[in-house]
């Protein structure tokens, strides 16, 4: 076996060692992303729950309020649409900032909910996410289809919230609540399992495949925030 051989199997070896390292390595990268960006949400709402004049500039002036709105739905479009033709850096400062913006119009809740609600409603949330990611990362049954109904739903969902806008249904948003905790719960699995499925074929933890993680973990910051809201529909208590 001359030098040329070794050198080439040497070159296999490292590259095998290097494929085998990438999914662990990316896993963890969208559950830091997660949780980071959940911290930052739950920080930001905090502080400007607790920030009378920037609580009143956001929920007394109806152009600021929407603008949030609009720009959370272009970030998230915007980040899922464009992830390969912007750069890693610009797709995680897009994220933090969705993270911020959802903070700030999410801060109602400290006012709205009494705290130890907030609390103990976060740490339900938590094991409930825990509990179903679990399933969906270990599970050999295809979740595939019942992301497709889930996704059906979900629109269902949209349609009806919208509504009920306009209808005020105390009995119609308690309905939606508890089917908004089923969807979301399906949803966390479904979307870990996809997750997975995915990094599992990334051939390294290049910048591609930390932009399929960061997708990733934007789509489960989502399911994480949405169940939350709903469990807190359920089971928070008012002030």
């Amino acid at each position: 076996m001359n030098y040329n051989e070794l050198n080439f199997q040497g070159l296999q070896a490292e590259r095998e060692w290097e494929v085998s390292q990438a999914f662990p390595v990316l896993m963890r990268k969208v559950y830091v992303w997660m949780t980071l960006a959940l911290a930052l949400t739950g920080f930001t709402a905090y502080g400007v729950a607790t920030s009378p004049g920037i609580l009143q500039a956001i929920y007394t002036n109806q152009i600021l309020f929407w603008g949030l709105i609009i720009a959370e739905f272009a970030l998230v479009f915007g980040v899922s649409a464009a992830i390969n033709r912007i750069s890693l850096t610009t797709a995680t400062l897009m994220f933090i900032l969705y993270s911020v913006i959802n903070g700030a119009l999410l801060s109602y809740i400290f006012l709205a909910y009494t705290a130890s609600s907030v609390a103990t409603v976060f740490f339900i949330t938590a094991g409930t996410f825990g509990v179903m990611a679990l399933i969906g990362y270990t599970t050999k049954t295809d979740l595939s289809s019942m992301g497709k109904i889930l996704f059906m739903a979900l629109i269902g969902l949209i349609i009806a919230t919208v509504v009920n806008i306009f209808v005020k249904s105390s009995g119609l948003t308690m309905i939606l609540s508890y089917v908004g905790v089923l969807i979301f719960v399906g949803l966390t699995a479904y979307d870990t399992q996809k997750i997975k499925q995915m990094l599992l074929q990334a051939p390294d933890a290049g910048e591609a495949s930390q932009k399929i993680a960061l997708l990733g973990a934007l789509s489960l910051y989502l399911d994480f925030i949405n169940l939350f809201i709903y469990l807190l529909r359920i089971f928070g208590r008012e002030k």
